[in-house]
């Protein structure tokens, strides 16, 4: 098998409920996707997508993603997409760092070595451990009396695992986790994500302020020796998400004792290749995980959902549903959500059908 075809479309995604805000004012209106399409010459098809949020949540941006692939996707035609460390090889030697940029094209090699093998990808990643993941839903950053309304709405839609953005002001933020502790049900899960927003000055007042309510902290600082400095002084887990970029930075971490659990975002790492990597080796590290992504909607949900329930039930954290975040469609189905669990697409590969219609017309098309 051979790539025939790479096709490469741009595709704003509106977010369902408006602008998504973090602390320090900075905040998305969409995901700008890139999604790619791979057609071998056996006339199958797979797909990858990628969506930073914003410019500000990670070292990556959507025009840098266009220019990227355009740049690699002609080194892949000729070469066999089952081939995956081999595409992962090629993509670094013709194209030094940047890994979110090779993202979707990994994925949609994967998608295509599953749908040619006529299994599901959660098969290809290792097996299936469980039916459905728990999700959660995110409180963004607001007012006091926004945020604790936003939680009581989710857990009043049945969901039990808020992740609630802190990591502006701290005085303000402890009111904030307060109010919203205290709207929900004794029991809900809690996440406090200050996005690496603080100094570690901030994040020990935060913690300190904050002893009395149950949460779990993730990512109060903005490096391993920053967040570690406040692991040492505090009575909670602690989850890593921004400082994991690499598998040198997840062992480091390990190396440090930094964090409980780790999230892993598939476009940070470079796709499904070194996600699925990272992953294998931390659940042997006994790291507790989530996998998911910077963003995207159903093609990027469908690959965070078959990495989510391949990784071990009782080392899997939880999962998002970003396909419902946004206003746009871009596939005739989509990743099951049942109440406040998400499933995978039956079929082979990702499992969902895109509709290239949908897509609107290429930016760019290479073949031979």
């Amino acid at each position: 098998m051979q790539i025939e075809t790479i096709k490469a479309y741009h595709v704003v995604q509106p977010f369902v409920d408006g602008p998504y805000r973090m602390s320090k004012g900075r905040v998305a209106n969409a995901f700008d996707a890139v999604i790619v399409s791979i057609t071998a010459d056996s006339g199958l098809t797979g797909w990858g997508e990628m969506a930073p949020l914003g410019n500000f949540y990670s070292p990556a941006f959507a025009a840098g993603v266009r220019a990227g692939v355009v740049e690699i996707a002609p080194h892949l035609i000729g070469h066999d997409p089952r081939g995956l460390a081999s595409i992962g090889r090629l993509m670094d030697t013709v194209f030094k760092g940047h890994p979110y940029i090779k993202s979707a094209l990994d994925m949609a090699c994967w998608d295509l070595a599953a749908r040619a093998a006529d299994v599901p990808l959660v098969t290809l990643l290792g097996g299936q451990e469980s039916e459905t993941a728990e999700l959660y839903k995110v409180v963004t950053h607001g007012s006091v009396d926004a945020m604790a309304a936003l939680a009581k709405r989710i857990v009043k839609d049945g969901f039990h695992r808020l992740q609630v953005k802190v990591g502006g002001n701290v005085h303000d933020d402890i009111e904030r986790v307060t109010a919203v502790a205290a709207s929900v049900p004794k029991g809900t899960v809690i996440f406090c994500d200050a996005n690496a927003g603080w100094t570690p000055y901030q994040a020990r007042q935060f913690a300190d302020a904050t002893r009395a309510i149950d949460y779990t902290f993730e990512q109060p600082c903005t490096t391993i020796d920053e967040c570690m400095s406040v692991r040492r002084s505090l009575d909670k887990p602690m989850v890593l998400d921004e400082s994991v970029a690499s598998l040198d930075d997840m062992l480091d971490i390990h190396r440090k004792g930094a964090a409980d659990g780790l999230t892993l975002k598939i476009s940070r790492l470079g796709g499904v290749t070194k996600t699925r990597q990272i992953r294998d080796l931390a659940v042997d590290l006994d790291f507790m995980i989530t996998v998911e992504d910077t963003g995207g909607a159903e093609i990027d949900t469908a690959a965070m959902a078959h990495l989510s329930l391949s990784t071990p039930e009782e080392r899997r954290l939880h999962a998002i549903a970003f396909h419902e975040w946004v206003t746009v469609r871009t596939a005739s189905n989509k990743p099951p959500v049942t109440g406040s669990r998400m499933g995978i697409p039956d079929g082979p590969g990702l499992g969902i059908d895109v509709v290239p219609d949908l897509l609107g017309a290429p930016f760019f098309e290479v073949g031979r």
